[in-house]
């Protein structure tokens, strides 16, 4: 975790990542939270009106048969004292019509034990039924003090072997078998037995669920399964697990388990709904589960978008580190790039400039180690012993008077002053002396080409006491001789000016003789501007080079010199030396 992408990795992890997380974790157990209590609440309201409407349901289909006892003709069929057979048909017909989703009814008289079916609107002939009431739901209603008994779904029976009932049919029906007996004596006058289909029960039940995975129940007092979503299950006992929580009043895995009584006739019988928690938290997981990817994708986001950034920052920075480790492996010659305008764009810039700088001293230092050295070794070849010269040229300057030579004593005290000037060397001179070699230089090619030499030098007194690199302008009225009066430009006419300019020690050389075309101007300048670093450079006018390459090892690159041909008028060279800014060896 040393480098920066990796604790910027880190930091994502700690501060974006891990509070998200943990955001998405706490709203999601308070939204479960929230909404299991409002799924209970709006459940509980549900069961309870489904409840009610099951309530009636069943007390509309309990009080039905009761209706037949406002029918005194029919009470006296069924004390056997009248027989009419027409009327007890049109009696029935219109019993079983009296709701729709009564399948068969069937009436049992036991003044005759005689019983006969209606099915379909149709009524079968009447059949004796000697062991009607051995039957076990119809023992148990006979042996009772109940007026009627409710027998669970099962698939519909054809009671007394009628032809009117299809042996196809096989529709679950609940069954409801109510005692018809004598009002005034309670004396027991037969059964009617109801054969009702589920539609009702399932419309009521199916309402309330909302999803296919729920579940409804409807169980009797047996724990018999009236009435269940799950078809198979209608008319079975109720499973062992189902039992246990009924009894535990809650569901497993977090499934919601709602149980309501029904009160009487039907105590006992209870109606049960089963919310899944996937159901239940389906919309609060989905909500989870996309803020996880969510999350993810955000952090994929984070991951890229700070592999980018740390790319884009430390990239950058590990580049000039890798220059850093170069440098301080020897090599000074590093390209740094200084055109970013951001931070690591700034120290680009500042390394570069510094390097520039150092690089500069190593240079300045290096030239001017071996410039001493190749001076030292000129010195030691030209000056076998200057004592020696300078008395022998003395001895020749006495003869030249006793010669009565005035002019080779002048020509002779010339050379002398230039021989002891030129023993200065990469010496530091005031102007003036500078001046000095340069006259006694004019003076001999005066005396060497009869006086023909045009010539005028105008320095300011100012600076004459002004400290210069030795041999900075001999070199340039050197070169007037050299290329332009020796080449044929008798009549050219020299010129040296002198002075300070603002903040800079200003010469101008400059002749009207031979001049430069302007590629071959443009060829020199790019000689003399070449450093010596970067390759070979033309052996011609390296006089100017080396002025050039001198001023600049001992002022900088502010100074320098600069030619020009005056349009093609001759040869003009400038030397501009720093007042304030001598670089001291």
């Amino acid at each position: 975790m040393n480098s920066i992408q990796s604790r910027l990795l880190l930091m994502l992890l700690i501060f974006i990542l891990f509070p998200y997380f943990l955001s998405v974790l706490l709203i999601y157990g308070y939204t479960k939270n929230s909404v299991e209590k409002h799924e209970l609440a709006n459940s509980q309201e549900q069961i309870e009106e489904s409840l009610e409407e099951l309530q009636q349901y069943f007390n509309e289909m309990l009080d039905l048969p009761y209706l037949l006892y406002r029918d005194a003709d029919l009470f006296r069929i069924f004390k056997n004292e009248v027989e009419d057979s027409s009327y007890l048909e049109k009696s029935i017909q219109n019993f079983y019509l009296m709701r729709k989703e009564i399948r068969q009814v069937r009436f049992y008289i036991d003044r005759g034990k005689e019983s006969f079916t209606v099915y379909n609107a149709m009524v079968s002939v009447r059949k004796s039924k000697p062991a009607f009431l051995k039957q076990p739901y119809i023992k148990q209603l006979y042996q009772s003090n109940v007026k009627h008994i409710i027998e669970p779904p099962h698939p519909i029976k054809n009671y007394n072997n009628a032809a009117i009932v299809p042996k196809t049919d096989q529709t679950k029906v609940i069954t409801f078998h109510h005692k018809i007996t004598d009002v005034f004596t309670g004396e027991f006058l037969g059964v009617i037995s109801m054969d009702v289909e589920l539609n009702k029960f399932a419309q009521i039940a199916d309402d309330l669920i909302k999803e296919k995975e729920e579940s409804v129940y409807l169980l009797n007092e047996n724990d018999q399964v009236i009435y269940s979503s799950n078809t198979k299950l209608i008319g079975h006992y109720a499973s062992t697990e189902l039992k246990k929580q009924l009894q535990q009043k809650e569901g497993v895995n977090d499934d919601i388990l709602l149980s309501k009584t029904l009160s009487a006739p039907l105590s006992e019988w209870k109606l049960v709904e089963i919310t899944p928690s996937e159901v239940l938290f389906h919309e609060v997981r989905q909500t989870a589960y996309t803020s996880i990817v969510v999350g993810l994708g955000v952090g994929a986001l984070g991951l890229m978008m700070i592999s980018v950034i740390t790319y884009k920052i430390t990239h950058p920075i590990k580049r000039l580190t890798r220059k850093v480790r170069t440098i301080d492996g020897g090599h000074t010659e590093i390209p740094f790039d200084d055109k970013r305008h951001d931070e690591v764009g700034y120290l680009e810039k500042h390394m570069k400039d510094m390097m520039d700088r150092i690089n500069l001293h190593i240079d300045r230092e290096y030239k001017l180690e071996i410039e001493n050295k190749e001076n030292q070794f000129k010195a030691l070849k030209s000056q076998v012993n200057p004592h020696f010269l300078f008395n022998a040229l003395q001895s020749i300057g006495a003869v030249a008077l006793r010669s009565n030579a005035p002019n080779v004593y002048q020509l002779v005290t010339s050379l002398s002053r230039m021989m002891r000037y030129s023993m200065k060397a990469n010496e530091w001179v005031q102007v003036k002396e500078e001046m000095n070699y340069i006259e006694s230089y004019l003076s001999l090619q005066m005396e060497r080409f009869r006086n023909n030499i045009y010539y005028s030098v105008q320095i300011s007194t100012e600076v004459f006491e002004m400290k210069i690199p030795s041999m900075i302008l001999q070199p340039l009225v050197e070169n007037f001789f050299k290329h332009s009066y020796e080449e044929g430009f008798t009549d050219a006419h020299l010129t040296i000016f002198g002075g300070r300019k603002d903040e800079f020690l200003h010469f101008i050389v400059e002749d009207n003789g031979a001049s430069l075309a302007d590629n071959e101007l443009q060829a020199l300048r790019k000689n003399i501007y070449t450093s010596p670093q970067k390759g070979e450079y033309a052996k011609e006018h390296i006089g100017l080079k080396n002025i050039h390459d001198r001023l600049v090892l001992n002022y900088g690159e502010k100074a320098g010199i600069k030619v020009d041909t005056n349009q093609g008028q001759g040869f003009a060279v400038e030397i501009f030396i720093p007042v304030k800014n001598k670089i001291t060896e």
